[in-house]
């Protein structure tokens, strides 16, 4: 599957005939009866402060920007909510029945075992992680036939200097400062030592699944769910809360973005909390970097983006961690 896949995308219902269509021509909305006038179309830019309808428009998907143009909303949005705290609880319970049946192990070393085995961390964070892009898959591209990839976010970031956006490569290494700069803000945090994560650096084994799970597999899924699929749906459900207390559509929008950049930024930062022992500090850390991620999604209107800016910030922790451990030959004490 191609993740910019130039295949266009199957409209919402709602929007089929909206004049900002790319399958339409421009005029034909002037020709039909009763159509309002428009002021300018959604441009393809600065998508936090180019929100631009008719004085008539509401925050339908035809005058939110293209990026923003989904084809779920929140009763699909209950659904996947139900879905990840089902499919988190089956993994477990199969983990604990497998061990159970098998190794006799008493309840306290199964904990034991679920907290501390590095393969056991990794191998069903990665089965949920799958199970949760096939759920998103399925529901989203094979029952609504769209290309899937293309309808969560994916594509080209544009690279054109008058734009403003900046180049790929300019995300990466911002990922990377960024990643120092929460490395030396976390190392002022109490007690940032005794967070669970922690204990998989004091293996080999744990130091280099972790490593090759926070680059190879993390990006792709985090960016997918978090900016690709919750970040739109949000931004959907508080510009139609903020039009319900009548604000202006273009404000309803730009505050639907606003309040799901900042929403979606907490989730990602509660998600890695038991990760981090609920550290207060760490976790305000990562909510501060979900919500720069996020702003970078909603800014160049890619997922891409954020994607690269999360590449970077894992690298440079994988790098750090591999020059500090020598090769992960020379591990924290404790193992």
């Amino acid at each position: 599957m191609n993740l910019f896949d130039d295949k266009p995308l199957k409209p919402p219902e709602e929007s089929l005939h909206s004049p900002f269509s790319s399958d339409q021509p421009e005029e034909s909305a002037a020709e039909e009866p009763g159509a309002q006038p428009l002021i300018a179309q959604p441009l393809g830019g600065d998508h936090l402060s180019n929100v631009v309808v008719s004085p008539a428009a509401s925050t339908s998907p035809s005058n939110l920007p293209e990026d923003l143009r989904i084809s779920w909303s929140w009763p699909h949005l209950l659904v996947f909510i139900v879905f990840v705290i089902a499919s988190q609880f089956t993994v477990a319970i199969a983990v604990l029945a497998y061990f159970s049946a098998n190794g006799h192990l008493s309840q306290k070393q199964l904990r034991h075992l679920l907290e501390s085995d590095p393969r056991l961390i990794v191998g069903t964070n990665v089965l949920w992680f799958g199970l949760i892009i096939l759920f998103l898959y399925v529901t989203l591209a094979v029952l609504r036939d769209s290309p899937f990839w293309r309808s969560l976010g994916w594509k080209k970031l544009n690279s054109d200097p008058g734009g403003g956006k900046g180049r790929p490569w300019m995300y990466f290494l911002c990922g990377c400062g960024l990643s120092i700069f929460v490395v030396i803000a976390g190392s002022r945090v109490k007690d940032a030592e005794h967070a669970p994560i922690q204990e998989l650096f004091k293996s080999r084994d744990g130091a280099i699944l972790l490593m090759g799970m926070a680059v190879f597999v993390a990006p792709l899924v985090e960016e997918t769910i978090f900016r690709g699929y919750l970040y739109p749906v949000l931004a959907h459900i508080f510009a139609a809360v903020a039009e319900f207390f009548d604000m202006e559509p273009p404000r309803a929008i730009r505050a639907g973005m606003v309040f799901s950049i900042l929403l979606t930024g907490f989730l990602f930062g509660l998600m890695h909390a038991p990760q981090l022992g609920g550290n207060l500090g760490l976790v305000s850390l990562l909510v501060l970097v979900g919500v720069i991620f996020t702003f970078a999604r909603a800014w160049t209107g890619t997922v891409l983006a954020s994607f690269l800016l999360h590449l970077g910030y894992n690298s440079m922790i994988a790098f750090t961690s591999i020059i500090t451990t020598r090769g992960f030959t020379h591990m924290p004490p404790g193992h």
